[in-house]
């Protein structure tokens, strides 16, 4: 049995940057089923205990400590704090509350969302329009946690309704995405497995597929693919015209994005990169984090090369570390616009012999500052020798 801390999770092997803490925390869908058993058995016994064991949905069985538990009459309160470990979560340090009303008849468990716990009002995202934001995994998971503890109220043949609540949830949500998702008023009660990994990749690759998805869903046919904050605010800028929801942060996920932008037969894809992942993209690298493979100093130099810059600096150029070094010595040649539109001709090819399909694409190349160099469009690199 787990105790309501995670242990330090292992550092990726050979990574000596990542220097950031490894502590694992729990999920809102974990806490929430903390505390919704919690108060069950204060249903149960009469009294809310300070501390449950709770079976998370990867089985693991883990010890939280409750606060601020009661039982009024058939109603019970109880809650659990979110610690998301070493992950820079906005829901960190979320008070996960669970009332749960005893109703005569039935014997089912009813999961019901809250205060502070969003609203679900454009499909696509695998709940009902109208609903709470309590993932399909975690609505599972506190259903069974509680039909455990409220068995004997269930055996009577009554009913156990549970609704979670998150104070301050609504600001909390702010800090997220899910508006842009169409989930309003509160937070996402989320969770696959139950544990927070720091800077978790896998969720944040889900949360590029499920982006996706949510706008075809809302019958968008252009998405726009940023690889981080400013590169968006940039292509915003640029795009006044089309919805919020076209707007996707792949980050790294370059694979993700455009595999499920195939899939959802979307008509036309446009990437907002800056200098360093539009050569990664060029490159044909699926994953373009740092620790996965470097620059290919090579394809930079060629770049260089073709726009014309002297060959002291091409050598220089190949023997950097970064991209950004050819960006800004070509830069004070007045050579930005040609050098990025060397580099996005190159990521279109590349996207279009990885990722077939009807649509079509466009580079927007970003500076540094979030501002836009040049805008390339497919049709342009049919004249440009490859």
């Amino acid at each position: 049995m787990a105790a309501g801390h995670a242990l330090p999770e292992k550092v990726r092997k050979g990574d000596a940057k990542r220097e950031r803490g490894n502590r694992t925390g729990f999920s809102t869908g974990a806490n929430s089923a903390a505390a919704a058993t919690a108060a069950t058995l204060g249903l149960v016994h009469g009294e809310v205990p300070g501390e449950i064991e709770c079976v998370l949905p990867n089985t693991r069985h883990v010890v939280f400590r409750i606060i601020d538990g009661r039982v009024e009459g058939e109603c019970a309160h109880a809650v659990s704090i979110k610690d998301a470990g070493d992950d820079p979560d906005a829901t960190n340090g979320a008070h996960l509350t669970a009332d749960v009303r005893r109703i005569r008849g039935g014997g089912v468990v009813i999961l019901k969302g809250g205060s502070g716990v969003g609203v679900v009002t454009k499909p696509g995202l695998g709940l009902e329009v109208g609903g709470p934001a309590i993932n399909p995994v975690p609505r599972r998971n506190i259903a069974e946690n509680v039909a455990r503890a409220g068995a004997a109220i269930l055996a009577a043949g009554d009913s156990l309704e549970v609704t979670i609540s998150v104070p301050g949830g609504e600001e909390m949500a702010k800090k997220t995405l899910n508006a842009r998702l169409g989930i309003l008023g509160g937070i996402s009660i989320l969770g696959t497995t139950g544990i927070v990994r720091p800077y978790s990749t896998a969720a944040f690759r889900a949360s590029v597929i499920q982006a996706v998805d949510v706008a075809a869903n809302q019958g968008q046919t252009t998405v726009v693919f940023t690889t981080g904050g400013r590169t968006e605010k940039c292509a915003m800028r640029e795009l006044p015209e089309l919805d919020e929801a076209c707007f996707v942060q792949m980050g790294d996920f370059v694979k993700a994005a455009f595999t499920t932008a195939v899939n959802q037969r979307m008509q036309h894809v446009i990437v907002g990169a800056m200098v360093g992942k539009l050569t990664k993209i060029a490159q044909g690298l699926s994953v373009t984090h740092a620790w996965r493979e470097e620059i290919d100093r090579e394809l930079i130099a060629d770049a260089a090369i073709e726009v014309g810059a002297p060959p002291d600096l091409v050598e220089e150029i190949r023997a950097a570390e970064t991209a950004r070094f050819a960006a800004e010595r070509l830069g004070e040649l007045g050579l930005t616009v040609a050098f990025h539109r060397a580099l996005a001709v190159r990521a279109i090819r590349s996207l279009r012999s990885r990722y077939p399909g009807p649509h079509r694409l466009t580079v927007l190349a970003c500076n540094f500052e979030g501002v836009p160099i040049v805008t390339v469009e497919e049709s342009e690199c049919l004249n440009v020798p490859a």
